[in-house]
Order: structure tokens, then sequence, then C-alpha cells
């Protein structure tokens, strides 16, 4: 037994909190080393002739990446508290792992056992019910659709006839979008994602001016009163962009320090090196990157921290929005964000706070902070299977499989899935156009754990390459859209929709234990599975189902037809880039 590859640590995503009385608890061994665990798990306050009582639960084995397998079961402890260890059985041997080490028998003194110190509600992960249900779409508003021209702003250009640049305008505005939101519901989402809408010089708007302003091109705050009140009454969420690492270079408070110096009531809202402030390659203040014109706003100043909580409070009150997406939230202060979480769950208990994170981001998702992350990891490792074609299934499933197991399964439940954004290529681009490659994206995406995004004319197979090409205008003729696309893009999202497993009700496993030259993973709840497999290769390939269906009622998700399985094994046969979804 490879004692160096067992690990546990009895907190993050080892030990986990998933409702007021229940514990999540994992283990990590190497890879087809260890036989069957059993954990040992008592109240540690319990005793009988001075020996500790535990109980034995058996473990599941639940994934397994190219290292590792992963192990875990819940437990329910009576008084909220537990002392716990693993006991390991491979090839005859059996070891007992705990908190001080291993051992090669049990001990009756649990002071040597891992300690989950109490269930506390406060520290338990909640994210809001609803975001597992959400299908998001993201909109860029200056470029999906130009409803009032008579507030365009200076030089609009023609909708969509030229090419985007970093500083030309279309007119798209809140108008434009509410024209289309029979579209959207059409489509079938009940989330928008909204970029930046608050005042700035930029067709981006990452470079605020005024937080509690509406930029003019965009229309008024009754416009987006009516905008958010048409989408609730279609039972689509709204969800706004908040910068709140840095602002725009003419942000009032920068300004006046600009001018000011060090005099500046408003010098301690940044990070200036030295006085009079200069831009230019090296700015000698703290910016995002080397951006002159997003200076860093320092969130530790009790001025900058009420000015932003205030900022969020008036949105959520005044109109209602269900969600914040935090611009490069991991250069933001872990404090900040606390106390922002705490704020705005006051003004609505069941908004959702996303954070833009692109690495590891456990440190955020501990349930004190965000609810979400945008899960990039994701992303790339749907990208380099289907679009670069420079991993193999099995690799997919591995290193998604490390992924899901960095977190708490209630944590990957609401991961925020996407395979493109304003800051990416778009995603056909990304295929060499090849849209059968696509919909194997779309599948993956709308059939896995986490709640989806379509940036929005992804569905439609817009092109273009980095930023500005991947912010073109809308096309909204018919005749330029991939219909065929767009069908294959609704139906995923009402299966989603009318599918409970689909929408994160059950677990989540791969099946890379079985065959590796096709994508496989079910969501299970008691009896029931959905299986979907997909085939990211140019060959036939064969699926043998590692579940006993004999005798069992089989349906295809995706065809309607259902069939009875009469033999011992279940082959599925699937051509090139072809898939399946299938439900017993």
């Amino acid at each position: 037994m490879e004692r160096s590859a067992v690990f546990h640590r009895p907190d993050q995503n080892f030990s986990y909190i998933l409702d007021d009385t229940t514990l999540g608890i994992r283990i990590r061994t190497k890879k087809d080393d260890v036989e069957r665990i059993e954990l040992l798990h008592g109240d540690p306050y319990i005793w009988k002739d001075n020996l500790w009582v535990f109980h034995r639960t058996e473990m599941k084995l639940i994934a397994t990446d190219a290292l590792f397998n992963y192990w875990d079961t819940t437990i329910t402890p009576p008084h909220r508290r537990i002392r716990y260890g693993f006991e390991l059985h491979a090839n005859g041997e059996t070891l007992l792992y705990t908190e001080k080490g291993f051992y090669d028998e049990v001990l009756h003194d649990c002071q040597y056992y891992f300690c989950f110190p109490y269930l506390h509600a406060s520290e338990l992960f909640n994210a809001p019910d609803w975001v597992k249900d959400t299908r998001w779409y993201q909109i860029f508003p200056e470029r999906f659709g130009n409803g009032n021209p008579s507030i365009n702003p200076e030089n609009t250009l023609p909708w969509g006839e030229v090419e985007p640049e970093p500083n030309n305008f279309f007119g798209g505005d809140f108008e434009g979008i509410i024209q289309q939101l029979d579209y959207l519901v059409d489509l079938g989402i009940n989330g928008i994602y909204f970029t930046p809408i608050f005042k700035s010089p930029s067709n981006h708007k990452y470079d605020t001016i005024d937080y509690f302003e509406i930029d003019p091109q965009f229309g008024t705050k009754e416009d987006l009163k009516r905008l958010v009140s048409e989408c609730h009454n279609r039972g689509i969420k709204i969800m706004l962009d908040a910068v709140f690492n840095h602002s725009g270079y003419y942000f009032t408070p920068f300004q006046d320090v600009l001018e000011k110096g060090q005099q500046s009531e408003y010098a301690d809202w940044f990070y200036p090196h030295n006085f009079p402030l200069q831009g230019g390659e090296r700015p000698n203040y703290e910016t995002f990157a080397f951006v002159a014109s997003m200076p860093k706003l320092n969130t530790q100043s009790p001025e900058v921290k009420k000015y932003l909580l205030d900022v969020s409070a008036y949105w959520i009150n005044e109109f209602d929005i269900d969600g914040w997406r935090l611009d490069v939230a991991n250069e933001v202060d872990h404090q900040f964000w606390r106390e922002f979480r705490t704020f705005v769950r006051q003004q609505k208990p069941d908004i959702y706070i996303l954070g833009e994170v692109w690495h590891d981001s456990m440190p955020w998702l501990l349930g004190d902070q965000f609810d979400a992350v945008m899960n990039y990891p994701f992303t790339t490792n749907v990208l380099n299977l289907l679009a670069s074609q420079t991993i193999s299934a099995e690799q997919f499933m591995n290193d998604m499989t490390t992924v899901i197991q960095s977190y708490p399964k209630n944590v990957m439940d609401v991961t925020f899935n996407l395979v493109g954004s304003h800051d990416t290529p778009r995603i056909l681009t990304e295929c060499q156009e090849n849209v059968d490659r696509l919909k194997l994206i779309y599948t993956l995406l709308y059939t896995f754990m986490g709640s989806p995004c379509m940036y929005y004319g992804d569905e439609i197979g817009m092109t273009g390459g980095k930023d500005p090409g991947c912010r073109k205008c809308m096309e909204w003729n018919p005749e330029k859209q991939n219909t065929d696309l767009l069908n294959h893009v609704k139906k995923l999202m009402s299966l989603r929709q009318s599918e409970n497993l689909l929408a994160n009700e059950g677990s989540f496993q791969f099946l890379n234990q079985h065959q590796t030259e096709v994508v496989a993973y079910r969501k299970y709840n008691n009896d029931r599975n959905v299986l979907v497999i997909i085939n990211p290769t140019d060959a036939d390939q064969t699926f043998n189902i590692p579940h006993l269906l004999k005798g069992n009622n089989v349906k295809n998700l995706w065809t309607d037809e259902e069939f009875v399985s009469t033999d011992d094994t279940t082959a599925v046969q699937l051509k090139p880039l072809e898939f399946t979804i299938l439900a017993y």
C-alpha cells in the first residue's frame, strides 16, 4: 500500500458541510492501490470502559484520475461533532490512517483521529437554490441590439457593417435587448449576465467613471428597471458585472488625486508609489495589469469599502438584480469579499455572487465569500478535447476529475461553466468552424455538472478571433444564422430543463475506468441514471455500459426511442463525433 499517496485534511474539499446536520468526507489514495476503505467515526465525548466508542461506514470509490482514486461518504453526527479515521484494506494488508499518521491496528483513543469540531450552520456553503437550474446567457450590451438610435454615442457605426475595433461603437442599448427577450425565452435561457453597464468612455465599460450611473448610450435608469421587470416577468434572472478591483481613469476620486496629489482626500483610495501620479508603460501607481487608465482601488480603505458596498446595495435595492459577477476578483482582498457577502445577503438573501478567478479557487469558496467562480479549467479542457484536439478522451476525464475533486460537491453543482466569452475567441473559430465538434462542446456544456452559460451569438455560429474580434454585433438576419446549430442548442436547453438529473439534482461520475476512447459520465440519484456518451474521435467507437441493464427500460433522451435491454451487457455504437444520452 502506497502510504505517501494517501491524503486527507479535515476541511475544504476533503471534509465539508452539506447541510445543517450532514458532513461530506473524502480521502485520496494511489490509483488502483487500495481495495476498500471503512470510515471509523464517533462522538469525541462518548466512551465506554475507558475506550472510545466508534462506528464503521463503508466508503465509496467515486472517481479516478491519472494518479489517484477518490473515495467519499456522508455522515450525520448525532451531536454535530465528530472524530474519525480511515481503515484502508489492500492485498491482505490493513492500515489505520489518522491525523497522527498510520497504525497497524485500530486505536481506541479518539485523540489520534481527525477532528471536525462542530457543524455550524454559519459555515455552510449556501449558494442560492435557483442557480443549479439556471441556463445563463452572456450579453455584451454594446453589441446585442440597437433599439433606440436616438441615444447612439457619437460616431456610431451601422450595425455589423464593419469589423469591431477596440474603440468603435455600434449603439447597442437596453431597448435592443428588450426587443429580443422573446428570442431568448424561445432559446431556453433563464438567466442573463451583462458585462458592465455603468458610465464609462469605452465600449466595454470596464473602466468605470461613475458606479451609480448608467452609461447614457444604454439608456436611463428607468430603462434598466423596465428591462429587469420584463426579464423577471419571463422568469429570467439578471446578473450585473461589478468592477471593484479598479476604477476608470476619469473616476472623480482618481481625477482629484491627479490634480491634488498627496493633498487629495482620496489619496488613500488608490495605491500611489509617489507623487505626482504618472501613467505610461509602468505607471507609478498600482493598476489592473499595467493599464494606466485602470487604477487599482484600495479596498482596505474604510471610505472605499463603504462606497463600493453602497454601490452593491443600490443596484440590488433599486433595480432588483439577482446576482453580481465580480471582475478580477482574485486581486481584491479576502476580507473585503467577506464583508461584501454579508452585506449583499442582507439586501437580498438569495443573491448570486460569482467571482472571476482563473486558477485554484478554493480560498474563495469556503462559504464566506463567493457562491461560484467562472470555471475556466472546464473551458480549457473542453477546448483541448474538441477544438484543438490536443488531449484524448481519457486525459479529459482524468483532468476534469482532478478539477472536480478539488472542490466539495455542493460547490461544483453551482460553478459557472462557459466555453466562450468577451475575453476569448469565438468558440466556432476555436473549432476551425467545424460545427459537428461545436455541437459536442454544447452537449458537454448542457449535460455536465454546474451552471452553463452561452455567450451571445455562439448559439447561431458567430465567428471571430480574440478581443475585439469576439465582440461583433449580434447577427439578427436569419439567413446568416446557423439554424441547425441553434436548434441543437434549444433542444439541449429544453432537455436540461425537463430532466432533473441534468440540472444537478444527483451525483456525478466519470466512467473512465472502463473505456478511454469516448467520454462517458453518468448523473444518478437513487435508482435512476442519465448516461452521456460522447465520441470525440474521427473513428467509430463502441461503449459497453458498465451496469446490468437486463430487463430495464432504457430511453434515449435525444431521440425519444425506448427499448428494454435483454442482454447482460449493453453496447452503444457511436459514429465519429456522435453522442447519445440515455436514461434508465
